[in-house]
């Protein structure tokens, strides 16, 4: 009888490989189908967008944050995958009472190479996963990496509060491993929060070479752009796709390319 012990250090116990998986993470359900899993997945949240056709045909059980657990309960799985970050913890302890409920928390590319493999081995597509990470960490291998990063930014999440990342993050993570110095990043003010709410006089205070507003989860668009170089003319103001950083399974295979970009622009 398979034991696993999950990213938040949880034992977590199969009986089997699991035919009945519900994603309850967008960059998850993606890695499912990355590895090679189907109609294994039965269920996936409204954010699943990738692949499209698992988001057209795949039963959706709600939203990230708000998960309808009485279609969780009649798609009866075997197994769940979930994220710290992303889920409630009061729905998943509501969940694991009833199901296998592995959870993820990657804050750093190595967790995300753990995330990997052992979503892999949980399902029985070990070979897969494994070969999945190391096609990645070989794209991040060769993405030089900044001892001292020159371009100060920062990464907007959402506009009205006005949101922005910290330290211990994924993204700020992934701005450090692309050669960016992250201005909100153990900035005393915020000290303990992940994702604080600034104003428009922190940003002008922290004065970023470029501010990057994400295409998600708020979709910034061109109209956006206008207000942020009003706010700070000096700043190079532009849209990133947010799922190159912060989608932590199969997208990191394009991710690195899509940082090395960045960095070169």
């Amino acid at each position: 009888m398979p034991n696993y012990t999950d990213q938040m250090g949880r034992k977590v116990q199969l009986f089997a490989p699991p035919e009945r998986v519900i994603s309850l993470v967008p960059s998850q359900t993606e890695l499912l189908h990355a590895i090679g899993l189907g109609e294994e997945v039965v269920g996936i949240t409204k954010f699943c967008v990738h692949p499209k056709a698992w988001w057209k045909s795949k039963e959706r059980i709600g939203g990230t944050k708000k998960l309808n657990l009485d279609k969780i309960r009649e798609l009866d799985p075997d197994l769940i995958i979930g994220n710290k970050e992303e889920n409630t913890k009061e729905e998943i302890e509501a969940l694991e009472e009833e199901f296998p409920v592995w959870m993820s928390n990657v804050d750093t590319i190595d967790d995300a190479y753990e995330m990997i493999v052992e979503i892999g081995r949980m399902c029985d597509h070990e070979k897969e996963a494994v070969q999945l990470a190391k096609e990645i960490g070989d794209k991040f291998e060769k993405l030089p990496v900044s001892e001292k990063p020159e371009t100060s930014v920062a990464y907007l999440i959402w506009e009205n509060p006005m949101m922005t990342v910290s330290e211990n993050t994924f993204i700020d993570h992934l701005l450090s491993r692309c050669g960016f110095k992250n201005v909100f990043a153990n900035h005393p003010k915020f000290e303990g929060k992940r994702y604080p709410e600034i104003s428009e006089e922190d940003l002008k205070v922290a004065n970023p070479d470029r501010i990057l507003l994400s295409s998600e989860p708020f979709p910034f668009k061109d109209e956006h752009k206008k207000k942020f170089r009003e706010l700070l003319p000096k700043s190079r103001v532009e849209i990133v796709d947010g799922e190159m950083f912060s989608w932590y399974g199969s997208r990191l295979l394009q991710a690195a390319d899509y940082l090395l970009e960045q960095k070169n622009t």
